[in-house]
């Protein structure tokens, strides 16, 4: 099944952030049917810095290539700006596709972007937008190559101009909306009233963000047809490395933290690396 015909199932596709392959291998042997590379996650990570447009396409594509070496799931890539203008915009579609990329997500903030959770965002004109969904629609090889987009107008311009940009994002060829940050259930609740039914609909958890947290079964009672979580295992992560890195400067050993961590063996077992030397044998002469 593709990801645009599973969006049209009705039953609401939750998508967990990764950015590499161990993090995307993992989340695959958990069930989920999709999975969401963050350009946020990808900075906080690779770079250690925030998500204020540091990383390049070329960092997010070959990313994307790994982990579509690594795992079958579809894979909604974060696009930000499409990294200049139109014609920029069309070449990160066809780098993204290349690389393996179900979905693109771009938006309608100014080049270099920030986090949608942040403050003191800027936005390009919805014309400008506009034009760039439509060089996406015109450079993709594949109709099931999707291109989600985002407004982050909420914060900027207002509700009302979120949902208008919306409505010309849609009329643009989107194939999928994501309205950004709305700040209450009742904003929610408004985006799936106007937009239900016309297109599927992405909703955004970060935690402490602007946006209350919902679970997916909500989402999907409101109308919604997607719902990512993109720094979630970043944030999950981080936290235990803080607690890793104090217990080993504390006690010069691992044997405390032992219970908290895979050994030698549980994460080969983790990786499949049995399997796969096993799958190397059938190779030799």
């Amino acid at each position: 099944m593709t990801l645009k015909s599973r969006l049209g199932t009705g039953k609401i596709l939750v998508a967990p952030g990764v950015y590499d392959g161990l993090t995307a291998a993992i989340a695959q042997a958990a069930g989920f049917e999709a999975l969401y590379l963050s350009g946020a996650a990808l900075a906080y990570t690779r770079l250690g810095r925030p998500d204020i447009g540091l990383t390049s396409a070329t960092e997010m594509a070959d990313t994307m290539a790994l982990i579509a070496d690594r795992v079958e799931l579809p894979v909604i890539i974060d696009a930000d700006t499409g990294f200049g203008n139109a014609l920029n915009a069309q070449r990160t579609m066809r780098q993204y596709e290349r690389a393996g990329a179900a979905a693109l997500q771009i938006e309608d903030q100014t080049y270099p972007k920030r986090c949608g959770h942040l403050k003191d965002k800027t936005l390009i004109s919805a014309a400008e937008m506009a034009g760039k969904i439509r060089a996406m629609t015109d450079a993709r090889r594949s109709e099931d190559t999707l291109i989600v987009a985002r407004t982050d107008a909420i914060a900027v311009e207002g509700f009302g101009a979120a949902t208008d940009r919306a409505e010309a994002y849609l009329e643009a060829g989107a194939d999928v909306l994501f309205i950004e940050a709305p700040r209450t259930r009742a904003q929610l609740q408004e985006i799936t009233a106007q937009f239900k039914g016309r297109v599927p609909l992405l909703a955004n958890m970060v935690e402490g963000g602007a946006t209350p947290m919902h679970d997916a079964g909500d989402l999907e009672t409101l109308g919604f047809s997607l719902v990512i979580f993109p720094g979630g295992i970043v944030r999950a992560l981080a936290r235990t490395a803080q607690d890793y890195y104090a217990s080993l400067a504390t006690h010069g050993t691992n044997a405390p933290f032992a219970g908290r961590m895979h050994d030698f063996d549980g994460l080969n077992e983790v990786i499949g690396t049995t399997e796969m030397l096993a799958r190397g044998k059938t190779y030799e002469g």
